[in-house]
């Protein structure tokens, strides 16, 4: 079972995997600085796109998933693999790499 937002994504993860997108954070400091692309570093708070199905214990039972499509969340920095797909980065992880919901 796979869970969307309104943006429609042709990728469905798998298991208790979770496609993300990486939000994108200011180009500039809180005192005016700006930063250059080389020097940025990969955002770790993302918003859940789609979930797989979940995550199976040895019995086959499904665990349920702690986050849900929408959610903000804090992910690992270089968890998860880069995924492209219609001109849009996605990171593809396991549950296991977010670390944080934001509230």
């Amino acid at each position: 079972m796979s869970t969307s937002t309104k943006s429609k994504v042709n990728i469905t993860p798998l298991g208790d995997r979770v496609l993300a997108r990486r939000v994108e954070l200011g180009e500039q400091t809180k005192d005016g600085i700006i930063i250059p692309d080389t020097a940025r570093e990969k955002p770790q708070e993302a918003e859940i796109i789609a979930l797989g199905s979940g995550k199976r214990t040895a019995k086959g039972e499904t665990i349920a998933f702690e986050v849900k499509a929408g959610d903000r969340v804090l992910i690992s920095k270089y968890g998860g693999t880069e995924v492209e797909h219609a001109g849009e980065t996605y990171v593809l992880l396991r549950e296991d790499d977010i670390q944080a919901i934001l509230n």
